[in-house]
């Protein structure tokens, strides 16, 4: 059987983080470790803004800056 690539070029590198990257993100107060793509748009030095929507200008979210960051629960705008 024959795995089918992921079409979403995800960086798990926060060092490398910029603008525009695309991520896999977790909500781990709601769902544990399920992974959600999101799009950064904000990088600073300790956090990140991010969305799962890039046409939605109110669902930014801050999330931690690390290999899969990490929104809190107040944070999440869906």
């Amino acid at each position: 059987m024959d795995q089918e690539n992921c079409p979403i070029d995800f960086n798990f590198d926060p060092a490398t983080f910029k603008v525009g990257d695309s991520v896999s993100y977790r909500v781990p107060s709601r769902f544990q470790d399920f992974p959600f793509a999101g799009v950064l748009l904000e990088v600073h030095e300790d956090y990140v803004v991010l969305t799962s929507d890039p046409s939605d200008p109110d669902g930014t979210m801050r999330a931690t800056r690390e290999s899969r960051p990490v929104v809190p629960d107040d944070q999440v705008r869906w």
